[in-house]
């Protein structure tokens, strides 16, 4: 499966728990906010663990081949 990561930057409190999660995938820039650095620089696994590990949410993961929502799960109703 490949991985459309989207960082929303105004959610972003640079916690740095994606970047301990899949350190070859993230990184914090100059203003201490993530930022996607290599895809796929960890395995899907580990890229779903970072977004998971966000406390606001901040890291949206798509699958690119069929575009579904893989995180934060879609809420039914």
């Amino acid at each position: 499966m490949k991985v459309k990561i989207t960082v929303i930057r105004d959610l972003c409190i640079g916690a740095g728990t994606c970047v301990v999660q899949a350190p070859n995938t993230f990184e914090l820039d100059n203003e201490n906010i993530a930022i996607v650095k290599d895809i796929p620089g960890d395995s899907v696994q580990a890229i779903i663990a970072a977004a998971k590990s966000c406390p606001t949410l901040a890291i949206i993961l798509d699958d690119e081949e069929t575009g579904k929502r893989i995180w934060p799960e879609e809420k039914e109703g």
